[in-house]
């Protein structure tokens, strides 16, 4: 499902235009990045929490030459499922 499959059923789900619809998983997901840029972790119950986690400086390889490469660090976004969303797909 794409982002405009996405505003398709929750319009549909809701019953609300599909402008509504996209307004609000805009605002959700400007939420989610702005509490994430902050260091703040986003937490649904049931459905999953994301984080944000600090990846170290490593050396790496190029795998079509072999040579040794330095990869910076990071902060990378994480996302946990819940116990109900892991539930739902198993």
């Amino acid at each position: 499902m794409n982002k405009t499959e996405l505003i398709d059923a929750m319009a549909a789900d809701a019953g609300i235009t599909k402008a509504a619809a996209k307004k609000a998983l805009e605002s959700f997901l400007g939420n989610v990045e702005s509490s994430l840029k902050k260091g703040n972790r986003v937490s649904l119950v049931g459905f999953g929490s994301w984080s944000v986690s600090r990846r170290n400086a490593r050396e790496g390889r190029n795998p079509s030459t072999g040579k040794t490469i330095h990869i910076p660090a990071k902060n990378v976004v994480k996302f946990k499922a819940g116990s109900e969303l892991g539930d739902a797909v198993n």
